[in-house]
């Protein structure tokens, strides 16, 4: 397996490592040789890894080519959570409590170098924050509140910001680190057949309604679990459930990754947890998945500041721009001429570093089929709203946003749609998927996967009315019970 480190800027590395690989963050996500390398071990010492930062995309491209990545995406996501920081503050209390209890400053900032302290005494805490942030590099602030010592934030030392006197050290606990002396990350505990339903009572394309989240819970009664809604205010609550299902649109700069993060670490039965909500809510993340499989998908590229002139030679017009986070139908663009490209992706640059261009396939409707726990749900046709080129047609004034929606049984949906949305929605996960696919003849072309799919009253539950939602709360219970299995002992 080649180990590659990753920078900003090659410059930034002043270390000396045999048999690793320095790169460039750009060189990494750009550099067909990367992009084309089967196993590959990235270590993330990029800058920043701000949300849709170069350093971001570092680590979610690896994930997309099969590439382990450190620090992961949730990893980086856990640093900037609050929440997850107060969990792993208590969880380390006592070892905080003992490492710091010689420092009679009210601040104290632990500086981490592949899980090791330049002083001994730190080691112990050192390891045990990086083993549950696994990045190489890290910075822990801890502070006094005149009792106890609490960890306030921890985030990334760039590579660059390694000062001279230290990289000495760092070099060798570099060296240590490759060569496999390092210890392993401990594991938390899990708790313990109540179910919470997020949702948020004025979102007005929620992917739920009313009447089937009442459905969800009915069928969660017959499984013998109490199921409760909940929304955003109820964050410190999620300890009393053994289980949290989203029915709120998710985003990774948003409350409902960090409920899902916090479920997770609670050791909830998590709908969507939060790898499906980093993987299917970034669309730079999917084009790079489907080019690794080799998975039909629209003609694709993707679009940075260096590349946005040759995307137009590329794809042609009329074309399709999406912000990588875009969600029922917005964020996403249809360019007809240069004019109209340039003047949109500029507006799309100032949120993200990256951008997706597709060409425009023009159908009558886009199949949806409806995935959870690896199986196929229901299929529904969405046809495009009326004298729009989308499914929902934010721009109009009038309440006819949405095209018609057509549910047949999955029995009877082509068999090649059915396996081509298999085939993707599975690298994604085991959670609740909805595979948007166009057909062209007998092709089938997948636009895009979403977590947290529509499931209304009425449509998707057209077929198997309360046979789906039943379904599903067999999944929770099977899922709920396996967490509460008690561990098999080692002889």
């Amino acid at each position: 397996m080649s180990r590659l480190i990753v920078v900003s800027n090659t410059s930034d590395w002043k270390l000396s490592i045999p048999d690793i690989e320095v790169v460039s963050a750009r060189s990494y996500l750009t550099d067909p040789q990367f992009i084309n390398r089967r196993v590959a071990r990235v270590f993330n010492l990029s800058r920043s890894y701000r949300y849709q930062s170069t350093g971001y995309y570092v680590s979610l491209l690896a994930a997309a080519r099969g590439h382990k990545a450190i620090p992961g995406i949730a990893a980086i996501q856990d640093m900037k959570s609050p929440a997850v920081i107060r969990i792993i503050s208590d969880e380390l209390e006592a070892l905080i409590q003992k490492s710091l209890s010689d420092l009679r400053s009210r601040d104290y900032i632990l500086s981490i170098y592949f899980g090791r302290n330049l002083s001994p005494k730190y080691n112990k805490l050192s390891l045990q924050l990086f083993n549950l942030f696994q990045a190489p590099l890290l910075r822990a602030h801890f502070h006094h509140d005149g009792e106890l010592w609490n960890l306030k934030s921890i985030g990334p030392i760039a590579a660059s910001e390694i000062p001279p006197e230290h990289q000495p050290y760092v070099e060798d606990f570099a060296l240590d680190y490759f060569s496999g002396k390092r210890g392993r990350a401990p594991k938390r505990e899990t708790g313990g057949y109540d179910m919470a339903i997020l949702v948020n009572p004025k979102e007005t394309a929620a992917p739920s309604d009313s009447k089937a989240i009442e459905k969800f819970i009915r069928a969660a009664e017959k499984k013998g679990i109490s199921a409760v809604t909940i929304t955003r205010d109820d964050y410190a609550r999620l300890a009393e459930f053994d289980a949290l299902f989203i029915r709120e649109t998710t985003a990774v700069n948003h409350h409902t990754f960090r409920f899902a993060q916090r479920a997770q670490a609670e050791g909830l039965t998590v709908v969507d947890d939060p790898e499906s909500i980093i993987r299917c809510t970034n669309k730079v993340y999917l084009a790079e998945l489907l080019t690794a499989h080799q998975i039909p998908a629209p003609r694709t590229v993707i679009v940075h500041r260096e590349n946005k002139k040759n995307v137009m030679q590329d794809l042609g017009f009329p074309m399709v721009l999406k912000k990588p986070d875009s969600s029922f139908s917005q964020g996403v663009a249809k360019v007809d001429d240069k004019t109209s490209f340039l003047q949109k992706i500029e507006e799309l640059f100032e949120k993200s570093d990256l951008l997706i261009a597709q060409e425009f396939i023009p159908t009558e409707f886009d199949w949806r089929v409806g995935i959870f726990d690896r199986e196929p749900l229901y299929v529904c046709k969405y046809y495009m709203a009326k004298k729009h080129w989308q499914i929902m047609n934010w721009e109009t004034g009038s309440q006819k946003r949405f095209g018609k929606v057509e549910t047949l049984p999955v029995e009877l949906a082509p068999r090649g749609l059915i396996r081509t949305a298999l085939s993707i929605s599975n690298l994604i996960g085991d959670g609740l998927y909805g595979v948007d696919i166009k057909q062209i003849d007998n092709r089938f072309i997948v636009i895009e996967v979403n977590d947290n799919p529509s499931i209304e009253s009425g449509i998707e539950d057209e077929i198997l009315r309360d046979k789906l939602y039943l379904t599903m709360m067999d999944v929770f219970l099977k899922r709920i019970r396996k967490t509460k299995e008690p561990p098999v002992r080692q002889y």
